[in-house]
């Protein structure tokens, strides 16, 4: 047998259409749903700024016809910004969890200094004597730089290496670090200088760096990890 609807049932299907298209209206068309709060976690105070710049243009807009992929996309270009997503949060806010760049440096060039991260990423140029804690990288005259962009790329086996450290445990001892040639070395603040070699092996190499430091006491000048199997200090 052939089914065919009945009128009501027609006529039942289209009210319900209509009051989906007429909720939508009132959705979009009227502040039942204007965005007022633009929520961001996960972010150090100084992201948390240029989130809520870049998104400042946002308020006052529908939660319904905000593109959440197209604001991911604009936050994801911030240069400190690593990851980042977007969701609504019916009626007014709009929350963005962020995952900040994480410096593992500090590059110098003559009095301007910038935060750089693992990968070789230039986060934005800082005043000059703050972030003692991170070690220097210290970068030729007439040396370009700019927030978003990178360092030179001779640097950046030596800001894998710095990164390395920080996930041995030992980010906080290095004092900074020289590329020379295909070989680096490590400054730890003491004075004590960690020859790595050429930048292979790094995350072993520091592993058994961390390792020797505690034997030593970091009572000596050099520890040699060019060859990790066969760690040498002097």
């Amino acid at each position: 047998m052939r089914f065919v609807p009945s009128g009501r049932s027609l006529l039942a299907t289209m009210g319900v259409l209509v009051g989906i298209a007429l909720a939508y209206v009132v959705a979009t068309a009227t502040p039942v749903f204007a965005l007022e709060q633009i929520e961001v976690r996960g972010a150090p105070p100084e992201v948390a700024r240029e989130v809520n710049a870049a998104t400042r243009d946002l308020l006052g807009q529908s939660l319904v016809t905000i593109d959440a992929d197209e604001v991911e996309g604009t936050l994801q270009a911030l240069p400190a910004v690593a990851g980042v997503s977007v969701d609504r949060a019916f009626p007014h806010t709009l929350v963005v969890r962020v995952a900040p760049e994480r410096p593992v440096a500090v590059a110098r060039r003559a009095d301007s200094s910038w935060l750089v991260t693992g990968s070789g990423k230039v986060v934005r140029q800082i005043e000059t004597g703050t972030e003692r804690g991170l070690p220097r990288i210290w970068l030729a005259k007439g040396t370009t730089m700019h927030a978003g962009g990178s360092v030179p790329a001779g640097w950046i086996p030596a800001t894998r290496a710095l990164a390395e450290a920080r996930a041995a445990g030992l980010g906080s001892r290095v004092k900074g670090i020289r590329p020379v040639g295909e070989e680096l070395t490590l400054v730890l603040r003491r004075g004590t200088e960690i020859r790595l070699g050429r930048a292979t092996e790094v995350g072993l190499k520091l592993t058994v760096v961390a390792r020797v430091l505690q034997l030593v006491d970091g009572s000596v000048d050099y520890v040699d990890v060019s060859v990790p199997q066969r760690p040498v200090t002097g």
